[in-house]
Formats: C-alpha cells, structure tokens, sequence
C-alpha cells in the first residue's frame, strides 16, 4: 500500500518540477523561542487528544509541521520533514482502506 502512494507522490513531485522547474528557496523555518512554543503548544494539544481518545490524522499532522517549522538546523528539520512525509503518506493509506461512499451517502 505505502508503494502505491509512493509512485503516486513521485508522479505529483514530476507534475510540480515540469511546471515549476526545480525550486530552491530559502527553509524560512526557524528555532525563535516564539517557534518553538508554537510547537511545544501543538505537540501538547496533540497528545490531550490522543489521551481523550479524539486524535484525528489533522491534529498529528498539525503537531509534525509545527515541529518542523521551528527547526532552524538543517539536519534536524529533514529529519522532521521525513515525519511529516511519514504521516501524510499513512493517513492517505488510511483514508484508502476506507470502504468506499455511495452517492447517497455522500450527500
């Protein structure tokens, strides 16, 4: 399953490099104490919800992105990088396991 999404991100990486060209832009992340509260307070939110037994794939996500925006060292924020791409990838899976929605249902 983790393959199949995989080729899928590969093909979306080779869509945005014909349009855009290869990108190279500045992290603009940061380890600015205001950063790292921010992320302190998602990390925080994230594990009350997960006790109260309400977790959505939103809120870990959410808390994965907010680690790496204050991450300032280029090692460390590819590493939280590589979560985030962790996460989106299972919650994809997860939302693929699903069965699927009739019409009606949708509605």
């Amino acid at each position: 399953m983790t393959g199949n999404v995989l080729v899928e991100v590969g093909a979306e990486r080779k869509r945005q490099d014909s349009i855009f060209g290869t990108q190279n832009h500045r992290d603009g992340t940061s380890d600015h104490p205001v950063s790292r509260r921010i992320s302190d307070g998602y990390r925080d939110i994230c594990r009350r919800i997960t006790q109260e037994g309400d977790v959505t794939w939103k809120d870990i996500l959410s808390e994965e992105v907010y680690e790496a925006y204050a991450e300032a060292d280029p090692v460390l924020l590819r590493a939280e990088l590589v979560q985030v791409a962790a996460v989106a990838v299972a919650w994809i899976e997860a939302i693929d396991r699903r069965p699927p929605v009739s019409a009606e249902e949708a509605c």
